[in-house]
């Protein structure tokens, strides 16, 4: 959410800090900023609002709130706190809700003599220095509304609705199968009866995609001179859903899929009009509010002994009371205990915890000190399983194996799942040996890369197979001459299993020894042997070294591979594996390459074979 500092000042009357200051306050005990820009004469805080504050703090009286009690600064007006009176009603526009579950609240405002124009200065440069396009005086004002307030807007050319008897009529409805709509970015959206639209209640045709995008067919333009304003309350998972299917996502959407209060809805629509009359003018001729779903008041209980106990802290009774009085949350107090009422736009406030956390964090998690967890009384339950599974690949690792992981999902099993990841493998595994097979035929291939003279793998996991899901442990080994067969190890693998007794505490489990890790390139290795003829008293790593200094950085492994003496000379064959970290080499580079090695031991004396 981009929010400006000179607009959050209009809520105050003494003077802000400067935005790197404000963005300290909220960082430590709001949210996070993902920056601050320089704009022309103010300054844009990115403040980065949590999942769970989307309900308030997508505006900017929201982020003026927290700052309110963050910094113990009175703001000098808070449009929630005062009266939004939707009078007088008005009969010339009627409002039908299908089903209140997609639309808590429907609230419009019928206003008549507008002139369309540009908008004033004053309001362009505020929506533009927080990113948004100027359109025209009207539909700027519904969206300063919004990212003020909270509250999203949508107003209607009442001259391209359909009227009846002198009535203009609006339906919330589930559209229709087949229904399109044409929306004010001209694009047609094909409409599903899971999406909740506005439709014109003479002719049913959609006007609008509720919470999300307008329709073209009652769009703002030049000529509108009386329009419908509308301030309405949406089901948070339906626009979710809808703002998905149709890959559509508006700032509107954004706000009505974090859930917000039906409250808002009168404050943001009387807070449109007066400015809509200040800046286009026109005449209110009234009011509707579609209330069919009136939520209960919230009140909250919390001590301040179980703040204490949650967060290990030592909070007075007037610290606790001195929170609630920063954060505007009216309450009740009797000794220790103290009975919030919740105000409506503060739908993350449901728990005794929730205001724990609100405690902790406007006091300040740095005023809570660290301390020792105390000993468990009892010591901590051994899974036998886990324990077992970690002897075993302590095991096999340290008989050079490597760990696998390969896929549950297989071509063919007893389980099929119900949400398939694609209709090839649509089961669960019955055995681990299909995928360790693959995994050990892709590892022959690159075992000149990893510099090893077999490949060696196991893997744990689970299988489903005779009506029963368990864990096994499979092993996978490249046959390689004068090496243990399979069956050895196998052996080997049971007398260790066979062996394990579990301990009354993990502390004889050792310690991972690795003393780092090494990133690996995605694109092909190229593989080279080079063998020649040097005198008897020739070292091979003294033949390393001149290869690797020619080759340079594509050379990633090099290794002796073969030796043998004749005649008073000594023979020895390297392998040199060649691979980017940037793209796929080509034959004629690393042919290039071998040139210079060679060239580079023909001028040390040496004979390539």
């Amino acid at each position: 959410m981009k929010i400006s500092r000179d607009w959050l000042q209009t809520y105050f009357k003494d003077p802000l800090p400067d935005a790197t200051a404000l963005g300290e306050a909220l960082t430590f005990h709001a949210f996070e900023i993902d920056g601050i820009e320089h704009i022309g004469t103010d300054d844009v805080l990115d403040v980065k609002v949590t999942p769970n504050r989307g309900h308030d703090c997508l505006s900017h009286r929201g982020i003026a709130k927290e700052i309110s009690a963050i910094l113990e600064l009175p703001m000098q007006a808070d449009p929630l706190r005062t009266a939004a009176t939707l009078e007088p009603a008005t009969p010339s526009i009627t409002v039908t809700i299908e089903d209140p579950t997609f639309c808590p609240r429907f609230t419009s405002a019928f206003i008549k003599g507008v002139k369309v124009g540009p908008s004033p200065d004053w309001l362009r440069i505020r929506l533009e220095t927080i990113g948004q396009r100027s359109i025209n005086n009207l539909v700027d004002a519904t969206n300063y509304v919004m990212f003020d307030v909270g509250q999203p807007l949508h107003a209607f050319d009442v001259g391209k609705l359909a009227a009846t008897d002198g009535t203009y009529h609006l339906v919330v409805r589930n559209a229709k199968s087949g229904e399109t709509m044409i929306g004010l970015d001209e694009k047609e959206y094909a409409l599903s009866p899971s999406m909740t639209i506005i439709a014109d209640g003479a002719d049913r045709a959609p006007v609008s995609i509720a919470g999300i995008k307008g329709g073209k067919p009652t769009g703002i333009d030049a000529d509108t001179e009386d329009i419908v304003l509308e301030a309405a309350n949406w089901n948070g998972p339906a626009i979710r859903k809808t703002s998905q299917a149709l890959k559509l996502r508006t700032d509107a959407s954004a706000r009505f899929e974090q859930v917000i209060s039906s409250e808002i809805a009168p404050h943001g629509l009387v807070a449109a009009v007066d400015l809509i009359q200040k800046i286009a003018g026109g005449g209110v001729v009234g009011f509707t509010d579609q209330y069919p779903i009136t939520p209960a008041k919230v009140v909250v209980s919390v001590m301040t002994s179980s703040i204490n106990a949650t967060l290990g802290s030592s909070f007075s009774d007037s610290d606790v009371n001195d929170v609630l009085r920063k954060l505007d949350l009216a309450h009740v107090q009797e000794g220790d205990r103290y009975d919030v009422h919740v105000p409506a736009e503060r739908l993350d406030l449901a728990i005794p915890e929730d205001l724990v956390e609100e405690v902790g964090r406007i006091m300040g998690y740095e005023k809570i000190l660290a301390v020792e967890l105390p000993a468990l009384p009892h010591p901590p339950a051994i899974s036998s399983s886990l324990y077992t599974n970690e002897r075993i690949r302590e095991h096999l690792v340290s008989q050079g194996f490597s760990e696998v992981f390969t896929s549950v999902f297989t071509e063919a099993g007893e389980r099929v799942i119900a949400n398939k990841i694609d209709g090839v493998r649509p089961y669960l595994r019955p055995s681990l040996k299909p995928g360790l097979a693959e995994a050990l035929e892709r590892n022959i291939r690159t075992k000149d890369l990893l510099g090893i003279k077999q490949v060696r793998l196991f893997e744990i996991g689970t299988i489903w197979k005779d009506g029963k899901e368990s864990i096994t442990v499979e092993i996978a080994v490249e046959k390689v001459k004068s090496e243990k067969t399979e069956e050895e190890l196998r052996k080997d693998l049971d007398a260790t299993i066979a062996s394990i007794s579990v301990p009354e505490t993990y502390d004889v489990l050792p310690l991972s020894e690795t003393e780092r890790y090494q990133t690996f390139s995605r694109y092909p290795f190229i593989v080279r042997d080079i063998a020649l003829w040097a005198p008897a008293t020739t070292q091979a790593e003294s033949v390393l070294d001149t290869i690797r200094k020619e080759a340079g950085d594509l050379l990633v492994r090099s290794a002796v591979f073969d030796r043998f003496e004749k005649e008073g000379r000594i023979s020895y064959a390297f392998r040199l594996v060649f691979q980017s970290f940037d793209k796929t080499l080509t034959d004629v580079e690393v042919n290039g390459i071998m040139e210079k090695v060679s060239a580079a031991l023909k001028a040390q004396g040496f004979e390539i074979r």
